[in-house]
């Protein structure tokens, strides 16, 4: 039996750089272990014991938030790392405007330099540590400089309570000043098949400015790995609801994708959820994607994707097939997407 913090993980997978940060080539996101989509909550027992067979497994990069649960991840995270806590990379976010001692959520966003700091402090003790590895801003605040975000932050690494930090959905010209003021380890965005955005100016802007990039929902939310079909019907409160690329008059055509993942398992020996890991692995060496789950076997699924290899070849082949696939509906409702590529305030002179 591995004996937790006292050796190395028992699989030895491949590694990838974000910046200067070493992570696993493929993470776990753990927004969803407090609610699903569907809205049940998880049985926390079951929920720690995943995050340790992640590690077990070769995983050492863990994603969080504190609008998830809220705070409840944190600290679920928190309680699933510690016995290894020194050995992996830990993720979190801030930006939300979120009362750090109730979850409650009030109205918009708040990235106040003092606020960070109290949620900071906050985040440092739901993940049972001392430092956070990589910590995010969730979303871009538009009443607040980032020049301003970034001044607290380098304030935080001084003090050795933050080591990295990123920006999620950002707009493009919010991460260049960003990392103007202090260098950038990682950028956080949708990425997948299903919704392949970032590939037009996100991504050339990270390879320029050295800048690693981590795809939230890498298996377009549970679609990629074949789960949904034109029977499924969504709960009130799950998110695909209101996503119109799982309306049924757009399902026929985005289930190409699937038939696509499909035969290619086959060909691989593999399964959809890895072949579309392994896709996003094979377009860039600095992309790291973090499915999440809640379930131990679509965990073991998704950390297989670490040993598949696509060849150039292969990687030709499966990306003319993707953008051959013209995909339908948005990625997401208006009121959420309009807190995407928002632009910071410029800093008062």
């Amino acid at each position: 039996m591995n004996e937790r913090g006292a050796s190395a993980p028992i699989l030895q997978r491949s590694r990838r750089q974000l910046g200067t940060l070493e992570v696993s080539s493929v993470g776990l996101g753990v927004q969803n272990m407090s609610r699903t989509y569907q809205t049940t909550v998880p049985y926390r027992p079951e929920m720690l014991r995943i995050i340790r067979a992640a590690y077990d497994q070769g995983i050492t990069f863990f994603d969080s938030a504190e609008a998830y649960g809220p705070l409840e991840v944190e600290r679920i995270l928190g309680e699933g790392v510690q016995p290894f806590r020194d050995k992996v990379v830990l993720a979190t976010k801030f930006g939300w405007n979120i009362d750090v001692e109730t979850g409650r959520r009030l109205p918009g966003l708040n990235s106040r330099p003092d606020h960070i700091r109290i949620v900071v402090e906050a985040m440092l003790k739901r993940l049972r540590t001392d430092r956070i590895d990589l910590l995010y801003q969730h979303r871009v605040d538009p009443a607040v400089p980032i020049e301003d975000v970034a001044g607290v932050i380098k304030q935080l690494k001084a003090e050795g309570k933050v080591l990295h930090w990123g920006l999620c959905e950002m707009g493009l010209g919010t991460l260049r000043r960003a990392h103007a003021e202090l260098p950038v380890t990682a950028v956080q965005s949708e990425y997948s098949m299903l919704w392949r955005g970032p590939e037009a100016e996100v991504l050339p802007l990270c390879e320029t400015l050295g800048i690693g990039f981590v795809p939230w929902s890498p298996l377009g939310v549970g679609f990629l790995t074949g789960a949904i079909d034109l029977q499924t019907s969504y709960a009130d409160g799950d998110i695909r609801k209101s996503e119109t690329r799982f309306a049924k008059d757009n399902l026929p055509a985005n289930l190409a994708l699937v038939e696509l993942l499909k035969r290619w398992a086959e060909r691989k020996r593999s399964t959809p959820a890895q072949i579309a890991l392994a896709w996003l692995l094979a377009q860039k060496p600095w992309i790291v994607p973090i499915p999440g789950t809640t379930q131990m076997a679509h965990m073991l699924d998704n950390s297989g994707a670490m040993a598949l290899r696509l060849g150039p070849a292969e990687v030709g082949e499966l990306n003319s097939a993707v953008r051959a696939i013209a995909v339908k509906g948005e990625r997401l409702p208006p009121a959420v997407q309009a807190f995407s590529g928002v632009e910071a305030p410029p800093r008062a002179s």
